[in-house]
C-alpha cells in the first residue's frame, strides 16, 4: 500500500503548531510537501526565534509519518527567514535594547572556544563544568555547538527537556551541572540542517527561555570557528571571558589565533588558554612523547599576556570517561588527568572568573 499526500496531511492535522495552537498543516508552516513513493519530504518554515520550540514538533512529525504504511523515509527540514529588527518600546519611545544583555540569575558567562574542530573543546567544557560544581559553584553548561552537540553524551544525560507552559524550557541536570543542548531535542544520528537565522534563534532561546535558575557561572561550549553562533553570543549576551583551547601544532594554533582575534573584535576578554593533548606518556614504559609538538600554546599565551591555564595530557582515560557519560573529574577525581581540570577550576574561582 502506497502512502498519499492526504495520508500525510491527516497526520499533520493532528499535530499542534506552537505558534497558532492549531493544526500544523493549517498554519502555513509546512512548505514543499512531496510524496515520492515511500519517501516523504517537507520544510517547516518558522520564525528563527522559535527554533528550539519547534524541534519537538519536527521529531513528532517524523515519528508519526514514519509509522504510516508504505513510508520508508521521512525528511523534515526546518528553515527560517530573517527576523525583523527589534520593535520600539511604545511607552518610552525608544528601541528595544539590542546590545549585550545580562541574563537574569546568571552571574558570569564563560565561553569555551577553539578556532579548529577536534581539539577537545567539548571535553574541556564538560570537565571544567563538573570540576566547578564539585567545588561548590552553581554551574550551567550550554551546548551551543548546534551542528555537533556532544554534551548530552559526555554528561550522561538523555530525554527531552519539558516545557510546561510552551514558553519556558526546563533544562536537565547531572553531576551538579544544569545542562541544555539542542542535542536533547533531536535524535543522536539526526543532522541539524539549519541556516544562520535558525542558529541564532535557537541560541537566543537556549539562553533566555531556559529556566537556568540562579547560577554562579554559565559555561558555553561553542562550535569551532568564527561564525554566527559566536557572534550572536557576544552581541546578545554579556560574556565575561573566553577560554581558548588548542592543541600544540601550528595548524591548530593558526585557527586559534583567528578565534582570539574574533573575541578581541567583539570586546570579549581572553582569560586564558589551554593546551590539550599536550603530551603522551606510554602506559607500558612511561616514556613521554609530545605527539603534536609542545609549547606552542604557552608561547601564544605569553604573547597575549594571558595565563596558560593547563597542559592537558593525551590519555585514554579522558576519552573513555567522556564516551561513558562521566567526565574524568567525576569518574576518577584523584587521577593526574582530573587534577589538571580541577586546577583550572580552582584558578578561575581564585581569580573571580567563576
Amino acid at each position: 500500500m502506497s502512502v498519499t499526500r492526504d495520508d500525510v496531511q491527516a497526520v499533520l492535522a493532528g499535530i499542534t503548531d506552537p505558534a497558532t495552537n492549531g493544526p500544523l498543516n493549517a498554519s502555513g508552516a509546512v512548505k514543499a510537501l512531496t510524496v515520492d513513493g515511500g519517501t516523504v519530504r517537507f520544510v517547516l518554515e518558522i520564525a528563527a526565534s522559535r527554533a528550539a520550540e519547534y524541534a519537538p514538533v519536527q521529531a513528532e512529525a517524523e515519528k508519526l509519518i514514519g509509522a504510516l504504511d508504505g513510508v520508508e523515509k521521512v525528511t523534515v527540514v526546518m528553515t527560517a527567514h530573517s527576523s525583523p529588527a527589534a520593535p520600539p518600546d511604545l511607552k518610552s519611545g525608544r528601541a528595544a535594547p539590542s546590545g549585550p544583555q545580562k541574563i537574569p540569575g546568571i552571574d558570569r558567562i564563560l565561553a569555551v572556544a577553539s578556532g579548529k574542530g577536534g581539539v577537545g573543546k567539548s571535553t574541556v567544557a564538560s570537565n571544567l563544568a563538573c570540576a566547578l560544581a564539585a567545588m561548590g559553584r552553581r554551574v550551567g553548561l550550554l551546548d551551543a555547538d548546534v551542528y555537533g552537540p556532544s554534551q548530552p553524551r559526555m554528561l550522561g544525560v538523555s530525554g527531552r527537556p519539558a516545557s510546561p507552559d510552551g514558553k519556558t524550557i526546563l533544562p536537565l541536570r547531572n553531576y551538579g551541572v544544569t545542562m541544555m543542548s539542542i542535542g536533547l531535542m533531536t535524535n543522536e544520528d539526526q543532522a541539524v540542517v539549519w541556516r544562520g537565522p535558525m542558529l541564532m534563534g535557537a541560541l537566543q532561546q537556549m539562553m533566555n527561555q531556559v529556566q537556568w535558575g540562579a547560577l554562579d557561572v554559565l559555561i558555553v561550549d561553542l562550535p569551532p570557528g568564527t561564525g554566527d553562533v559566536q557572534m550572536t553570543l557576544a552581541q546578545k549576551a554579556q560574556v565575561d571571558g573566553a577560554i581558548i583551547v588548542s592543541t600544540p601544532q601550528d595548524v591548530a594554533l593558526l585557527d586559534a589565533r583567528k578565534g582570539i582575534d574574533m573575541f578581541q573584535q567583539l570586546h570579549v576578554p581572553i582569560i586564558g588558554m589551554i593546551e590539550n593533548m599536550s603530551t603522551h606518556i606510554c602506559s607500558e614504559c612511561g616514556h613521554e612523547e609530545h605527539v603534536f609538538g609542545h609549547g606552542g600554546v604557552a608561547k601564544e599565551a605569553a604573547k597575549l599576556g594571558v595565563p596558560l591555564l593547563a597542559e592537558i595530557p593525551l590519555h585514554l582515560s579522558i576519552r573513555l570517561a567522556a564516551d561513558g557519560g562521566a567526565p574524568i573529574v567525576v569518574s576518577d577525581p584523584e587521577s593526574a588527568q582530573a587534577k589538571a581540570f580541577l586546577d583550572v577550576a580552582k584558578h578561575l574561582i581564585d581569580a573571580g572568573s567563576a
